[in-house]
């Protein structure tokens, strides 16, 4: 009776199967990730480009007010956060309150 023992010296796995693993990968990082972020991104966007008087903000910084008036040449939002207390900020750090809209944050 012959004993055969494998060692591990043949030939190693396939490389099809190894590109298709990291192909599988890539593909489920794509979605669960990247592709959310894009989209969220978007229509980040979408609402800054949309804003108007009277909208409801939160700054970058965590500021909560009310956009008072935008300047299109200087990309800049005048937000009024108090009584008679109006800062401006870069449009791009401007974002939807959650809060006004009835959603939860």
């Amino acid at each position: 009776m012959t004993n055969i023992f494998l060692t591990g010296t043949g030939p190693g796995p396939d490389m099809g199967m190894t590109l298709l693993m990291f192909a599988g990968i890539f593909a489920v990082m794509y979605f669960i990730i990247i592709r959310p972020q894009q989209k969220q991104r978007k229509e980040i966007q979408k609402f800054q480009n949309e804003l108007t008087e009277g909208t409801q903000v939160v700054t970058g910084g965590g500021i909560y007010g009310t956009v008072k008036s935008i300047d299109l040449t200087k990309n800049t939002v005048d937000v009024k956060i108090a009584r008679d207390v109006i800062i401006t900020v870069d449009k791009g750090f401007v974002y939807k309150d959650m809060a006004s809209c009835g959603q939860q944050k």
